[in-house]
This record gives C-alpha cells, structure tokens and sequence, in this order.
C-alpha cells in the first residue's frame, strides 16, 4: 500500500512520534493506522493510543435529570458544528435526553422502537427521520445511559456547551449542598481528566493484559532495559502498569483542584466525608464526549495528489 504524506501526518497527530518513525511504522504494517499506534508504542516511540483524539463528527452530548435521584445523558450527532449550533438542533437533543430519562429500554434498538414521548403516534426512530428532513442534515443518535441512586445523588455536568457531558453517581447517608459540591467537582475532574474505569478494581483483564505486552515490548526494544533480569523486568512491568492506573483511575488520579498537588480524588472524597460528618461513596461514572471514537473520513483530491507528487 502507498503510504502518503497525509496518512504520516495523520499518524504523527494521534501518537506524537516523529515523521520518519509514523513513516517506517506505516509501511511496517501496510498503512494499518491502528497497527501503526501498537508499533510505535511497542518500540516507545508512542506514549500511549490515542483513538479517542480521531475525533471529527459534530452534535451535542445533553443530560436530563429528576431532581438528584436519576439522570440520563445522550450524544446526537451531526454533519457540521452549524446544526450542532442550531437552536432547532439543540432543542430536539434535550428532548432526545428527556425521552432517554424516562425510557425502560436497555439498548439503542428499542430505544429507537420506542413511542416518542411527545407524540405517542411515532417512535422516536420516526421522529429522527423528521427532524432530518426538518434541519436538513443526516442525524443520529449514538447512545444513551441513565444512573440512578436510591442512597445517595446522581450529578451532571456539561462542559462547552455540549462537547462533554458527564454524570456521576455516589452513595451519601447525607447530601448535603457541601456534598452536592463536591461531586460537581469530581463531575467536573471526569469531563476535563477522561479516567477510563472508578477504580483499579474495575479494571478488566484485557486492558491489563494488553498494555502489559506494550510495556513489554518497550523493555526488549530498550538495549539496557532488555539485558536486565527478569525479575527485575517484571518488576518494572509492574511499577509502570500501577502509575498508568493512576492516570486512568478516577479514585486514584489527583483532585485537579487540590492545594498540595499531590491529593487524590479519593482522599478529596473522604475529606469531605469527614467534613460533612457523613458517609460518601462515588459508585459510577458515564461520560460522552462528542464524536469520541468516531474517526471522519476527509477527502480533497487536489491536494492528496500534490502531496504525492511532491513525496
């Protein structure tokens, strides 16, 4: 396969290596860009995969809840950031997000089959087409997710008008308005740190498994790292993994608002905890960040042909 300068280029953005090194890893593996990512991180010339930067679809995450016991959060997505926008547009996505808050449904499909709330006459599916055909522009909607608590408060945030949306549910004898601050905080740490799991107990095998054949693959392309013993291999496997688990475990990442620098979201929990004379715990997290994963394919022929020419 031809590897031209914009697939280079491409590369160079989602990991951060440089241009003669995406180059080499792109004809490695055939213009794989995914593939690419694992060869440029098995010989550290990547920090880490960054799919969720192949960001190009337009719309707008919303949330929609009941007070502090139940909320729901959705993504709609556009062509362009004109609809996304557009008053129209944005109207319909909080009525998607109230739709989604009192819905029974478990999956998109019977969502999608379900009786739109506002006109019992046509499901929600039917109701999209219209708005299609209202705003002029292909719509969907991606997903959906609801958190509840019975014990305790569901809290939302929104970041730039939509790009980020977050909920975050946690167990509370208590809740207090100090309480109530405290989880926009972390709501707030959620949509600005993008942690992966709650904790280091949620993490699944397969992510251990993978990033620990990353970390591997480092070491035995490090002359000085590969010639160590095992032992003490396995021991840097080990101290690298438990940092990366810091970086992707809310609980473990530090509070972005501590004083010190050093505090973690956990310790921020339990100081206020302690502070509001309460018990306090966070039991889950959803957040959608607008176009998250979806990669947008950009074509303009002129200029890929003069990229060519000119190597």
């Amino acid at each position: 396969m031809a590897i031209t300068a914009s697939m280079v280029k491409e590369l160079r953005e989602l990991s951060g290596a440089g241009m003669m090194e995406c180059k080499k890893a792109l004809n490695e593996t055939d213009g794989n860009m995914d593939e690419a990512i694992e060869f440029l991180r098995k010989n550290g010339q990547a920090k880490a995969e960054k799919k969720a930067n192949r960001v190009a679809a337009e719309g707008l995450c919303c949330v929609a809840s009941n007070g502090t016991k139940e909320a729901a959060i959705v993504e709609v997505n556009s062509e362009t950031d004109f609809v996304a926008n557009n008053e129209k547009f944005q109207t319909y996505v909080q009525k998607v997000a109230d739709q989604a808050l009192s819905s029974n449904a478990t999956d998109l499909d019977s969502f999608m089959a379900e009786a739109w709330n506002e006109d019992s006459s046509k499901t929600v599916a039917e109701e999209l087409v219209e708005q299609v055909a209202v705003i002029g522009e292909k719509l969907s909607i991606r997903r959906f997710e609801k958190l509840t608590a019975e014990n305790g408060a569901v809290i939302s945030y929104v970041h730039g008008n939509g790009r980020i949306a977050v909920l975050l549910s946690a167990e509370c004898s208590n809740v207090t308005d100090e309480v109530t601050e405290a989880l926009k905080n972390v709501a707030m740490q959620i949509a600005a740190m993008a942690p992966k799991y709650l904790s280091d107990k949620d993490i699944d095998q397969d992510y251990i498994d993978h990033e620990t054949e990353i970390l591997r693959a480092q070491i035995e392309n490090d002359p000085k790292e590969a010639a160590k013993p095992d032992k003490v291999k396995e021991g840097m496997i080990k101290g690298r993994l438990n940092k990366e688990f810091k970086e992707v475990c809310l609980l473990d990442q530090v509070y972005v608002k501590a004083e010190d620098g050093k505090q973690s979201v956990q310790k921020y929990v339990e100081e206020v905890a302690k502070s509001c004379g309460c018990d306090l715990t966070l039991k889950s997290f959803v957040r959608f960040e607008t176009g998250e994963g979806i990669e947008k394919k950009e074509e303009n022929f002129a200029e890929e042909v003069a990229k060519q020419i000119n190597g």
